[in-house]
């Protein structure tokens, strides 16, 4: 096996498209906890509607991780993710053109943002180049992707924030647009991998259905399911109600920003560093301190009076945590199954994630209009984080072995 951390040049291009493509759409999804005052005053949405939508864009962004994950996984990841943009595109364009409020905003910042995110965020293009390397280097390849993620959450955020108070929030949408179109253009290079006709003879014997199976009958492959359950709660909960907490709790609006953005910034540290560990370490080991670790991290910010520095010290320490769970987790899922189908479980992986994301997206919303206050929302993030950090614990990173499979060369 080559020492080589590029394998050739189709691994090279494909991580290139793959970073270009994440950067864009989790760039923007990151913003729109920006928009919070401005849907309140120009679409008079409620913080449960807004929590609604985001909520719902969770989970759609969760149902269609899976399904674009199989038509890539089937018919290439290029095709599932220029598929994502178009659908990205046409919700944007509602958005900022109408019709936009009531049910229609839901099913624009809603749905088709949501739909569009299964294709075009996280699952597809991380788990594309996950298939051009091997064990040995995976892990560090996709960290690469997530950190890529993680400079459009640090740069979408000052952006957004400029624009929406020089130019308004229609005019911002529409200068989204233009970063769309870029996104479909990249996402044409996102190619997939040619296997050997080795590879090809040995696991052409596993169907669909049959790897399906395989997967809900290992107990390792549910506790993941469980473990990422949490991690989509707390991060849509950070950046979906974090720019209202901190305005209620006395701090002004770039202190959102701030926060998003530290956050973006430092978890391009956390990714990286992570996706190294998870060479030399247990990839469930790592998973069970990083949710540990978030645990502490929320419990002092929530819990310690409001100030710059504590803004600046939350950012910075959840954001080295933000996104680097999802290196070991993809990790796992190739480790223990092969590649052949791995758009499509980490996919159904990520839905478990989204589910998460939506109770986290409404229930901040929710609690606050109920209540006044987010703080039930955060102990029930404190709660979970201590619930993920035993439930890694017990997997089994074993790969499956198969009398048509050889392990050593997925």
């Amino acid at each position: 096996m080559s020492e080589k951390f590029i394998p050739n040049k189709l691994a090279l291009i494909t991580l290139l498209a793959a970073c270009s493509v994440i950067l864009i759409s989790m760039g923007l999804r990151q913003t729109f906890g920006l928009f919070f005052k401005a849907f309140e005053e120009g679409l008079n949405c409620t913080r449960t509607e807004f929590g609604l939508a985001i909520g719902l864009q969770m989970i759609f962004w969760g149902i269609f991780a899976p399904i674009f994950g199989f038509l890539a996984d089937k018919f290439g990841g290029n095709k599932s993710v220029f598929t994502g943009f178009v659908i990205f595109g046409v919700g944007i364009y509602m958005l900022y053109a109408g019709p936009n409020t009531g049910i229609y905003f839901q099913i624009s910042l809603g749905v088709l943002v949501g739909i569009a995110l299964g294709a075009t965020a996280m699952s597809v293009p991380v788990s594309e180049v996950g298939k051009h390397f091997p064990n040995q280097k995976r892990t560090i390849a996709t960290g690469v992707v997530t950190a890529a993620a993680s400079v459009g959450y640090f740069l979408a955020p000052l952006f957004t924030q400029f624009s929406l108070g020089n130019s308004g929030w229609e005019q911002t949408l529409k200068y989204f647009m233009y970063f769309i179109f870029f996104g479909l253009i990249t996402s044409i290079f996102l190619l997939p991998k040619k296997q050997d006709e080795t590879l090809k003879t040995e696991t052409k014997n596993q169907n669909f259905s049959e790897a399906m199976k395989e997967a809900f009958s290992h107990k390792g492959y549910i506790l993941l399911l469980a473990g990422f359950f949490v991690c989509g709660f707390q991060i849509t909960l950070v950046g979906t109600h974090v720019p209202g907490y901190m305005q209620d709790r006395g701090l002004g609006g770039w202190t959102a920003t701030i926060i998003l953005s530290l956050i973006g910034l430092f978890n391009i540290i956390g990714t990286l560093g992570i996706g190294y560990l998870g060479t030399k370490y247990s990839k469930k080991i790592l998973l069970s301190i990083l949710y540990f670790l978030r645990a502490v991290i929320i419990t002092i910010f929530i819990f310690s009076p409001p100030s710059i520095y504590m803004s600046i010290f939350f950012g910075i320490t959840f954001g080295l945590l933000w996104l680097s769970t999802v290196p070991p987790t993809n990790g796992i899922v190739a480790q223990i199954f092969g590649t052949k189908y791995l758009s499509t479980l980490f996919g159904i992986v990520f839905l478990s994630h989204q589910i998460g994301a939506f109770a986290g997206s409404f229930l901040g919303g929710y609690f606050y209009d109920l209540f006044g206050s987010y703080n039930y929302a955060w102990y029930i993030a404190i709660a979970l984080s201590i619930f993920a950090t035993l439930v890694h614990l017990p997997i089994d990173e074993k790969p499956i072995l198969r009398n048509f499979i050889k392990r050593n060369i997925v």
